[in-house]
């Protein structure tokens, strides 16, 4: 019994994707260069509290708000221009609130309360505040005290107090103290329910990252991203030849910019999940290219004396349906987590939608002609050796021997 196979592409189908290389490069350069704009001129990335830093809150509201009003009342209380995303559908009614300060107390108020604890506590030994780790003060005794003094002496400046927690320490070792002060976020749920009820407010969850927490997470996802690259080149020169690796590098450099302006586009958060983002995109993207390279190489050996153009054309159709049915049954896995996913999956999906139908693209028509730009690329693709030296050799007539300008009979 014969099986029949479905061919999405009829064989012998003859797209010229080499003659679109030029338009290619130049369309690609044009909105890299708009998206870099974006990103470091303006609008600049809408950075995630894992970036930014600062406190970032998801409240649930039981009816219907107005963005506008949420971000007044918070800018009211004293945080700036506070940033106020709807979370989810418009039905939820889930906001993400973030605000560029983690804690209430500055170092100024922070010392006014070690005076005061002083003045009612002379034991105090060492007192410790750290503003990005929140509102906590660390209070150490040479002996152990009440409590609820030390409570009064903290509440005494205006600092209402949330609770007071004693650390365990061993005998003659100094007494700790750890006094959890209200903080931002207690300030702004507090501010939110008196406006719009008590029980029609709810804080699902809060998230602190410290300024130079995030600046050193945005520098390590963007080393993840050029580690990931590089390995890749590398597993591109070892694999075929390190004359391929240049064009993978500049096409997924290019998938990565081009998934990074969905950010820039949209406005959506870029945090953490969207490193992942770019950095799953990268890996997927350099897998069709692989499979083309590789029918690149055998084409090469196949059809010897051939130009690199028809090579490059051949592989490109041969490999045309395998990658629109790939490409197209992960978007269609993507297209459920849009209809039903919400918040950072839905971010996650819509990133990666756009970096495949990017990867898809500079695999058939941008990376190829990066090929033409790696001299030799045929002969490496053929396993060719080099070509031999055109020194001139001496004759092996007899009676004749070469002589300087031309050759003469002896």
């Amino acid at each position: 019994m014969e099986m029949k196979y479905f061919d999405l592409i009829k064989p012998g189908t003859t797209h010229d994707f080499v003659k679109y290389r030029r338009v290619a490069v130049v369309v690609s350069l044009i909105v890299n260069t708009l998206v870099l704009l974006g990103v470091l001129v303006w609008p600049r990335l809408n950075y995630g509290v894992d970036f930014a830093g600062g406190t970032e809150m998801q409240v649930h509201f039981k009816k219907p708000v107005d963005p506008g009003e949420i971000r007044d009342l918070i800018s009211h209380l004293g945080f700036g221009e506070p940033t106020v995303q709807a979370y989810g559908s418009e039905s939820d009614n889930q906001f993400l609130i973030r605000v560029e300060r983690i804690a209430l107390l500055t170092p100024e108020k922070a010392k006014q309360i070690e005076d005061s604890v002083k003045q009612a506590l002379p034991a105090l030994q060492t007192f410790r505040f750290d503003p990005e780790v929140g509102d906590k003060l660390d209070f150490f005794f040479k002996q152990p005290v009440d409590e609820n003094v030390l409570k009064s002496a903290v509440e005494k400046l205006g600092t209402p107090v949330k609770e007071v927690r004693k650390l365990v320490a061993r005998e003659g070792q100094e007494q700790e103290y750890t006094v959890i002060t209200q903080g931002t976020a207690d300030k702004i749920g507090s501010a939110l329910r008196e406006k719009y009820g008590q029980d029609q407010v709810d804080v699902v969850r809060t998230d602190y990252v410290g300024p130079q927490v995030g600046k050193q997470l945005r520098v390590d996802g963007i080393l993840a991203v050029v580690y990931a690259i590089g390995m890749i080149l590398v597993y591109v020169g070892f694999r075929f030849d390190f004359r391929f690796s240049p064009g993978v590098v500049i096409a997924l450099v290019h998938d990565a910019i081009i998934t990074l302006g969905f950010f820039v586009v949209s406005r959506h958060e870029f945090n953490l999940t969207s490193v992942t983002v770019i950095l799953t995109v990268v890996g997927y993207s350099v897998n069709d290219t692989i499979v083309i390279y590789d029918r690149i190489r055998e084409n090469a050996k196949k059809h010897k004396g051939r130009a690199l153009r028809d090579i490059v054309n051949l592989s490109i159709n041969e490999m045309l349906g395998r990658t629109i049915l790939t490409s197209g049954a992960t978007a269609l896995s993507l297209v459920g987590l849009l209809v039903y996913g919400v918040g950072t999956i839905w971010d996650f999906a819509a990133a990666m939608l756009v970096g495949i139908v990017s990867g898809t693209y500079s695999t058939l028509v941008h990376r190829q002609p990066d090929d033409h730009l790696a001299g030799g690329a045929r002969r490496a693709a053929q396993g060719d050796s080099p070509r031999p030296s055109r020194r001139r050799r001496r004759s092996r007539r007899p009676g004749v021997r070469p002589a300087r300008g031309r050759w003469r009979p002896r």
